[in-house]
């Protein structure tokens, strides 16, 4: 019997959409910087999904900057926004506590690094930002703050951020904004230009596209320094030859996701309560994290009181249930998630926590399985930490 995928969060499978997108150029030659006809053609497949892209996302085409995905987006929209705005003497980064390590990791480089003063916004117990707390923040010395960066939804335990209000406090001062939506595109309805923020980072792999294709949506007005020097390729803010094949899979997902979200977003969602109940009605002493309501629709995050987060990954692995504990890992130890620390857990929870998360290819079966192994496991799991 297969295993339940149930890591959707760390990468989906890709749509049969993105698959034959991407094939179709795989065998055809061409730059797409080159003037002579096969660049021309390789030219006209990038313009053709950056077109789609905007059209999916309610952005204009040449506000799609192509990336290698979520990670050099995050990286490009928070040093190269903070170094645009140092040379103007603003040098505060104004952050989400819970924000994924490809925002907060760049963030804590240029405070080591770049004289950047890294400000975390507090979050609240179920991961929210809450906007008088960012207003708070801003209104102690607008003049001196950078950028803002507060993600769309949690990759973590999903909870999704009031990030049109947060945005509107950040252009109330004239200060540049920054999502993470990789978590949100496909999931929720994302929409860049009435969401009102100035950058937004996108990933082709959480949304049924290849590895290493994602974008990062800039804003008209918005120019970032550059993290990557060359040729300029992309709005010169993004060097490098542009990957013709992945950013046609990248864009066909895209739309696809785009277009099955309100379908796909009530399937899931039916498919993660019963999950979460029963969860519950097998371990009735586990905490769900994050928003109850407002949060991813294929994210269930659980705390599981008594248990090491490896050790219950492992043995649900060993089951047949794929899935993930969220947290970081240095050198073979188990680290507590920053994100639950900052909602107000403590280690012990922190590391005994595992994610959930439910994609396109998810089906009752795999909720089945969970049900069926997840009491026997956590169990098994205690013991294991009594010994």
């Amino acid at each position: 019997m297969e295993s339940a995928y149930l890591d959707h969060a760390a990468t989906t499978p890709m749509l049969p959409e993105a698959i034959e997108a991407m094939t179709a150029q795989l065998g055809v030659v061409g730059n797409a910087s080159s003037l002579h006809a096969a660049g021309r053609r390789a030219r006209r497949v990038v313009e053709e999904a950056r077109e789609n892209i905007a059209d999916a996302l309610d952005a204009r085409p040449s506000e799609v900057v192509f990336t290698s995905g979520g990670t050099e987006a995050d990286n490009l929209a928070v040093k190269g926004l903070y170094w645009a705005r140092r040379a103007k003497g603003a040098t505060r980064i104004l952050m989400s506590a819970a924000e994924h390590h490809a925002a907060l990791d760049p963030a804590h480089w240029l405070g080591d690094h770049q004289d950047a003063k890294v400000e975390l916004l507090e979050v609240d117990e179920l991961g929210r930002v809450h906007p008088q707390t960012l207003r708070d923040a801003v209104e102690r010395d607008p003049e001196s703050v950078a950028l803002v960066s507060v993600m769309w939804a949690n990759n973590e335990v999903g909870t999704v951020q009031p990030v049109r209000v947060l945005a509107a406090i950040a252009h109330d001062h004239g200060i540049p904004f920054h999502t993470d939506a990789v978590q949100a595109v496909g999931q929720l309805p994302v929409a860049f230009a009435a969401s009102g923020v100035d950058a937004m980072a996108v990933s082709g792999h959480k949304v049924g596209g290849p590895i290493g294709a994602g974008a990062l949506l800039l804003a008209r007005g918005v120019d970032p320094v550059p993290v990557l020097h060359g040729g300029g390729q992309e709005r010169d803010v993004r060097s490098g030859t542009l990957d013709a094949p992945a950013i046609a899979g990248f864009a066909a997902a895209v739309r696809t996701a785009v277009d099955r979200q309100a379908e796909t977003a009530a399937r899931l969602t039916a498919l993660r309560d019963d999950l979460i109940g029963r969860v519950r009605e097998a371990v009735p002493d586990v905490i769900l994290n994050g928003d109850p309501v407002n949060r991813l629709p294929g994210n269930a995050h659980f705390s599981f009181p008594g248990c090491e987060g490896d050790a219950l990954l492992m043995l649900l692995d060993a089951k047949g249930v794929e899935c993930s504990t969220g947290s970081a890992c240095s050198a073979g130890v188990a680290q507590p998630s920053h994100v639950l620390l900052a909602m107000g857990a403590d280690a012990v929870r922190a590391r005994g926590s595992l994610r959930f998360s439910l994609g396109h290819t998810s089906t009752r079966d795999d909720v089945d399985r969970v049900a069926a192994v997840i009491g026997t496991v956590v169990e098994r799991a205690r013991r294991a930490g009594l010994s």
